[in-house]
């Protein structure tokens, strides 16, 4: 009796990424790479210490997002697909051992407006059950115990906008957009397309499970640090087990798709005014020290900045103090030729800047990586060719689109770092392209 021939992952995930090049126009190719492996990934949760989430979200309407979403749900573990669940619903569906993966739709309806206050409870488990070992506590009174509900699950959402940020920083980020002229994505039809996304579920599933004592122990050199490290981790993991052109494609995904959240303003709004006082200093002529006064009118008069919304007169003194109080930056008498005033000294900040919004390097990475072997199709059929433009470039052509930011007040020297030097300051608005 000959030894069967061992599985080919990478011809697996190769047949994943046919499928969803044929149903979905994606945002990029990083994009595409990221949603195969998190596909994957859910095949091995037993093997992961985190539980990345999947994060689908577009601008407006017909984007795409349900279509991956579809997609998705035919070729991860275990789907358990719900557009409005209890919490409580949602805790006793994950239970123990092997979990489902849950896939919420028209995520934003949940967690926007008059309901955020009302899903608090879920917002809550999807950010507890990102790391293992974290459960709910919850009072019995029937048996008048405490009980421990498990909240390991991976996890995607889909919706329009963006999901709260606690959540965000616990994911993979896909930002859908509407189809251009010329591209064509084939259509989906579940009772038709979804028993041939079962079968390659089926062999992820087959493939994954026979190597989870290897995935579990796999510590895979990673490209980002900290909490995005975590996320990403289970991904490149399964990469590296399917080798060939993977292991690149994904790290190049992770370094791409993680660069495109910093400069989205994925920040809170504490970091995001450290960024704004930069420039406000900026503004001002980097002085050694700049009044309350002077720091408050660069802030409040940044049409692009949310300041001048908060009251009637916007960002105040004590708003401002209480906002900076958090990292040990606070205010003192500032000693002018003329007067003196309360203010800050910009020596206050240099810390704070340094941790959490530093100056943004262009990190070093391939511009592409090999495609998919040729001849490799979707198991729903032959699959189709289809136009995939990069991010920040013009359709059907190789020129770059340029970026533009309105700051109010600033010039050229808004480009500079602040020794002269040509370091881009990175602003409120950069933070949020």
């Amino acid at each position: 009796m000959t030894a069967s021939a061992p599985i080919d992952g990478a011809a697996i995930l190769d047949a994943l990424h046919a499928c969803l090049t044929k149903y979905v126009i994606l945002p990029s190719p990083e994009a595409v790479d990221a949603v195969a492996l998190w596909i994957a990934a859910t095949h091995a949760q037993a093997a992961w210490a985190h539980a990345p989430r999947l994060v689908i979200r577009a601008p407006e309407k017909r984007c795409g997002k349900s279509r991956l979403l579809d997609v998705v749900e035919g070729t991860c573990h275990d789907p358990l697909i719900t557009v409005n669940a209890s919490p409580a619903a949602v805790y006793r569906a994950i239970g123990t051992g092997q979990p489902p993966t849950l896939l919420v739709d028209e995520a934003d309806t949940l967690f926007g407006g008059k309901n955020a206050d009302a899903n608090e409870d879920l917002r809550g488990l999807l950010n507890a059950g990102h790391q293992r070992n974290r459960p709910a506590i919850r009072w019995d009174n029937n048996t008048q115990s405490l009980e421990k509900i498990p909240t390991f699950a991976m996890a995607a959402l889909a919706g329009i906008g963006a999901m709260p940020d606690t959540i965000e920083d616990r994911a993979v980020v896909i930002r859908m957009r509407r189809r251009a002229p010329g591209e064509q994505v084939a259509p989906y039809r579940h009772r038709r397309d979804g028993p041939a996304l079962r079968t390659l579920a089926q062999h992820l599933a087959g493939w994954l499970r026979a190597n989870l004592t290897t995935l579990e122990a796999a510590e895979p050199p990673m490209p980002v640090e900290d909490r995005a490290a975590d996320t990403w981790e289970p991904l490149v993991a399964v990469a590296d087990l399917a080798g060939g052109t993977w292991p690149g494609r994904a790290r190049q995904a992770v370094t791409v798709l993680t660069a495109e959240a910093d400069e989205a303003g994925n920040v809170s709004t504490r970091v995001r005014l450290l960024a704004d006082v930069r420039t406000a200093f900026t503004v001002l002529g980097d002085p050694p020290a700049a009044s309350t006064h002077d720091l408050l009118t660069a802030l409040n008069g940044d049409d692009e900045a949310p300041w001048a919304g908060f009251g009637p007169t916007g960002l105040t003194g004590k708003r401002l103090g209480d906002l900076l109080r958090e990292f040990g930056i606070t205010s003192t008498t500032i000693r002018f030729p003329v007067g003196q005033a309360k203010g800050y000294t910009r020596d206050a900040f240099t810390d704070a800047w340094q941790r959490y919004c530093p100056t943004p390097s262009v990190p070093s990475v391939p511009t592409s990586f090999p495609q998919v072997s040729p001849g490799t199709d979707c198991p729903a059929g032959t699959d189709q060719s289809v136009p995939t433009t990069t991010p920040g470039r013009a359709p059907g052509t190789d020129q770059s689109v340029p970026r533009t930011q309105s700051v109010p007040h600033l010039t050229r020297q808004n480009e500079l770092g602040t020794d002269g030097t040509d370091t881009p300051v990175r602003t409120a608005a950069s933070l949020n392209r």
